[in-house]
């Protein structure tokens, strides 16, 4: 039986390999679970090849420091709570610090320590979310169910400081408002004793697994030199190679103190950015150690704030029974607390890098003005030249792998 002949018009019709290329545009976002519904990415595809893209923020902008020119400069923690809120108290700590380099005001020591265990819990938990959830995005979901319950008990313990779980407000200018109780200390003593060991087993789950290898080394490489041009900092960074950590570079509330290592990458990639999450949970847990150590070495064992009562709201039962800390409580509640005149700028290595507050004060209850460096705002600008030439699915894992949190993106 012969073949039919294909028709002549068929003939004319088809189009050699490299000849012509059809292109499409896709939106990734806002509404798609690995944008948070809030930010936007138009992809110019090349069949499942992304050719180019371009971002579109400002889908939640709130004004944030445009609102905290308004506000005295003790009610502007709850506003920090609401940029990274994946590790709020590193914001609360940065922006009561910024506030203390302007007034001058020198925290005692063990203040130092117990603001370090804050924050370095703070930081397990921000690389808790996007570890597990680069292990979700590459298929593996068990890690992420798994390893979410010890992010609860850091919760827990914030619950138990200071009444809050995501959005703190932990802290005030000039230390706490109140000492961690029994049944925090307990609580952390617990966590350390406990979240090594489910830290390995998330590690065992994905670390040498094939599948997630193969999904992430290579997948979103950044080079060194373009990652500091763009001006990455933090994990982001470090994982092209360079160990830097303002926490080193730049010591404040007593790092300098503390014996840790600063873990890098070589290839600034996924896998790259995943493991120094990793090896950084790990020092944390380190440095939270050390500094349950130094506060029980401590003499004075009660010490949670500063001696500046101009900024610290006395206890009630003070206020009820003692003109002098009504005064006091009066004059911070109304914002009357005389601030001096001038600009400062404070930094903190928060979940994604450096955090920081540039404040300029005029003399007056508020700040005349105040600027957030978020660190997810200055990377996320190279994430088009980041997936340039990959596909779709590793843009998922790409993105993921950075940690754009969109509180501090749309700030």
């Amino acid at each position: 039986m012969s073949t039919p002949m294909r028709p002549d018009h068929w003939q004319h019709d088809l189009v050699k390999a490299g000849e012509h290329k059809e292109l499409n545009v896709l939106n990734l976002g806002p509404t798609h679970p690995a944008t948070h519904g809030i930010f936007q990415n138009v992809l110019t595809m090349d069949g499942e090849y992304i050719q180019s893209a371009e971002q579109t923020i400002g889908y939640i902008h709130r004004a944030f420091e445009k609102l905290a020119e308004r506000r005295p400069f003790y009610q502007i923690t709850t506003l920090t709570d609401r940029l990274n809120y994946c590790s709020s108290p590193i914001n609360n700590m940065g922006w009561h610090m910024t506030v203390e380099k302007l007034l001058g005001i020198q925290t005692p020591e063990r203040v130092d320590y117990l603001r370090i265990i804050a924050m370095e819990l703070a930081r397990i938990a921000d690389h808790i979310i996007c570890n597990a959830v680069i292990g979700v995005d590459t298929g593996a979901l068990t890690g992420f169910t798994y390893i979410f319950q010890d992010r609860e008990l850091i919760y827990d313990i914030y619950e138990e400081i200071c009444g809050a779980r995501l959005t703190t407000n932990m802290g005030r200018i000039g230390g706490f408002e109140r000492d961690f109780s029994e049944a925090a200390w307990r609580k952390i003593r617990h966590f350390l004793e406990h979240f090594p060991k489910k830290l390995k087993e998330f590690e065992s789950l994905l670390v040498r697994n094939r599948i997630f290898m193969d999904r992430t080394i290579g997948c979103g490489a950044f080079p060194l030199d373009r990652a500091l041009a763009y001006g990455f900092t933090g994990p982001n960074l470090r994982a092209c190679g360079l160990d830097h950590d303002v926490r080193v570079m730049d010591p404040y509330c007593s790092y300098e103190k503390f014996d840790f290592t600063i873990p890098i990458g070589t290839g600034g990639d996924t896998y790259d950015r995943f493991m120094v999450r990793q090896r950084e949970m790990w020092e944390s847990l380190s440095i939270i150690r050390q500094a349950v150590e130094k506060c029980d070495r401590l003499a004075d064992r009660t010490t949670y704030k500063a001696d500046v009562p101009e900024w610290v709201l006395p206890p009630k039962e003070e206020v009820y029974n003692e003109m002098e800390a009504l005064i006091y409580h009066f004059k911070i509640v109304m914002g009357e607390s005389e601030v001096p005149a001038g600009e400062v700028y404070h930094c903190v290595e928060g979940g994604n890098g450096e955090l920081g507050f540039y404040l300029v004060s005029d003399g007056g209850r508020t700040p005349f003005r105040l600027h957030f460096r978020r660190p997810c705002f200055i990377y996320y600008q190279a994430f088009p030249e980041m997936v340039k030439g990959i596909m779709l699915s590793d843009a998922i894992l790409t993105m993921s792998s950075m940690n754009v949190i969109a509180g501090e993106l749309d700030a």
